[in-house]
C-alpha cells in the first residue's frame, strides 16, 4: 500500500504547508479538487482546535493578528468583505460588531471556524454605557 497524500498534521511546518496547498487549490476554482479541499480543511480545523487558543483573543484582536500575519491593510480587508473603509475602521476600533455575512467571509478567507469571530466582546458604546450605569 502506498503512503497517503495527506495525513494528520503533526507540526507547525506541516500545518503551514497544508494551508498553502489549500489556498492554491481554492484559487484553482475547479470542482475536481472539492474532495481534496474538504479533506485538507478538516485536517487544518483539527489542528486549529487542538493547538490554537482563539478563546484568548476577542474577534477584533484575532482579526488584527490575521491581518498582520497576512500583511493586509484595512483597505484590503474592505475589498475582501465588500465593506466601506469606514465600516472596517469602525469594526477594528470596537465601534461596530461583525455581521453574519462578515463572519462568513472572514471564516472563508482565513480558513477558520465561524466561532472564532462569532463570540461576544464589548463595543466602545457598550463600555461607556456600562461605565455610566456603574456610577
Amino acid at each position: 500500500m502506498s503512503g497517503l497524500k495527506y495525513t494528520a498534521i503533526k507540526n507547525t511546518e506541516q500545518y503551514y504547508c497544508y494551508c498553502n496547498i489549500l489556498e492554491n487549490l481554492v484559487f484553482q476554482e475547479d470542482d475536481k479538487y472539492d474532495d481534496e479541499i474538504e479533506l485538507i480543511e478538516l485536517l487544518i480545523d483539527k489542528w486549529d482546535m487542538d493547538h490554537n487558543t482563539f478563546e484568548d483573543l476577542d474577534p477584533v484582536e484575532l482579526l488584527r493578528g490575521l491581518m498582520e500575519e497576512n500583511e493586509m491593510k484595512s483597505k484590503d480587508l474592505a475589498e475582501i468583505l465588500e465593506l466601506s473603509k469606514g465600516t472596517v475602521s469602525k469594526i477594528l476600533n470596537y465601534q461596530k460588531g461583525f455581521s453574519k455575512e462578515t463572519i462568513r467571509k472572514l471564516s472563508r478567507r482565513f480558513k477558520l471556524r465561524q466561532e472564532a469571530f462569532n463570540r461576544p466582546y464589548p463595543l466602545v458604546g457598550q463600555v461607556l454605557k456600562d461605565l455610566r450605569s456603574a456610577s
